[in-house]
């Protein structure tokens, strides 16, 4: 879902300043108070085997101080068509938050914007607001009541900037490929990448991952097939309310399972979020292979604590569930993939098309301030898998609603 280096985000958009897009207003339609519009991002092209992975920025979005109360997005055509994951598989999708001056129409150095991160403990890394992948339209996101993500807060905006948004699109088009599931999992043979985006060697014993299907690389396809370039969309709606004292605030933390984090002789935790890994393939005979899962844990701590009112976990193909346990072993959220079964969109066979999500009863998932959570990851190894995901995303409230 993100970059593996933490300065990922700035310098893609310093290379890519060209995709900035003008606003225009979509119609609004309101339903028991919550407002709710449809844009489209920039048009993108794919060929059989392409990849895209653009970061378009000053996107369509609702403006003014608003709670955002969902995001859902998917790919479509120009008829407005859902593309399925074998044609077009979605890599992943972010929405960032920032601010740009005023008097700057196009940003052309890093002074000119300003990344409005979430408040998890990955930083850059991991600092989007919403983000999914092949998961998306079967994924729940939306906020419950009383509580809605703050943004547009006028007093919180520095002096002669607005907000803006920007959506990250990686999509792969695996039309005519010779192995699917080696192009959505990025395997360096198949695209014949050797160094990262950057022009950097690959790190030995690499074998896949983001860091060879970056944008404009090219998938091997089948020999003699030919199917014509189409142009694509991200097709996005946004839920939102008008922004009120009844409404709690709440924070978005994303934990990742390759955390390497370090306690600084400062006290300080430093995080690093390596975001994808390697599974390999287990020993176990052929018989036995329904009991080959890989499993990986690491300890995060928590920063600020409070009640736990969303969670969801985020896997690719091979995922088996996720789990977020606090430090005295309870279950903070469990979140299972659900697996396609058939060839429309939102239920393409052997894919991931959702994951499930908790909503626990407000006041009932407690995290304490500087309490130890331990996230796992779990993954089937009868394959080998390269560029998996283990990351676990929750909206934590500091209050509780009062009622009466």
């Amino acid at each position: 879902m993100a970059h593996c280096s933490g300065d990922w985000l700035l310098s893609l958009l310093i290379l890519l300043l060209g995709l900035s897009v003008q606003t225009s207003q979509a119609p609004i339609s309101t339903k028991n108070g919550v407002k709710s519009s449809v844009f489209l991002s920039p048009k993108f092209v794919l060929e059989p085997g392409s990849v895209v992975n653009k970061y378009y920025y000053d996107i369509d979005f609702p403006r003014g101080h608003i709670a955002i109360k969902s995001f859902n997005a998917e790919v479509v055509d120009e008829a407005g068509n859902p593309i399925p994951l074998y044609e077009t598989y979605l890599h992943h999708w972010l929405l960032v938050r920032y601010y740009q001056p005023k008097s700057v129409e196009v940003p052309n150095n890093e002074s000119d914007f300003i990344f409005v991160m979430n408040t998890g403990v990955c930083g850059s890394a991991l600092g989007q607001y919403f983000g999914l992948g092949s998961e998306t339209r079967r994924t729940a996101t939306h906020v419950p009541d009383p509580y809605g993500i703050e943004v547009g807060n006028p007093a919180k905006i520095p002096n002669g900037y607005e907000e803006k948004w920007l959506i990250n699109v990686h999509a792969i088009d695996t039309r005519g490929v010779e192995d699917r599931l080696g192009c959505t999992e990025c395997r360096c043979d198949l695209y014949n990448v050797t160094k990262d985006e950057n022009g950097k060697p690959l790190t030995p014993g690499y074998m896949g991952g983001l860091s060879c299907c970056y944008d404009q690389t090219q998938c091997r396809v089948r020999r003699g097939f030919e199917s014509a370039k189409r142009g694509l969309y991200m097709r996005y709606t946004v839920k939102w309310v008008d922004w009120n004292k009844f409404i709690l605030p709440v924070k978005i933390y994303i934990f990742d399972v390759t955390d390497m984090w370090k306690k600084l002789d400062d006290g300080v935790t430093e995080h690093h979020c390596r975001v994808e890994y390697e599974v390999a393939a287990c020993t176990a005979t052929d018989g036995a292979h329904d009991a080959c899962i890989d499993t990986k844990r690491v300890s995060i701590p928590m920063p600020t604590g409070g009640n736990v009112i969303y969670g969801v976990a985020h896997q690719h193909k091979g995922g088996i569930g996720s789990t977020l346990y606090g430090e005295d072993g309870r279950v903070i959220c469990h979140s299972t993939p659900t697996y396609g079964k058939g060839k429309k969109a939102g239920n393409e066979a052997g894919y991931i098309v959702g994951m499930s999500t908790c909503y626990p009863q407000p006041g009932s998932v407690k995290i304490s301030h500087g309490e130890t959570l331990v996230l796992e990851s779990n993954y089937s190894s009868a394959k080998r898998h390269t560029g998996v995901m283990g990351l676990f995303y929750i909206l934590v409230a500091d209050s509780l609603p009062h009622f009466g």
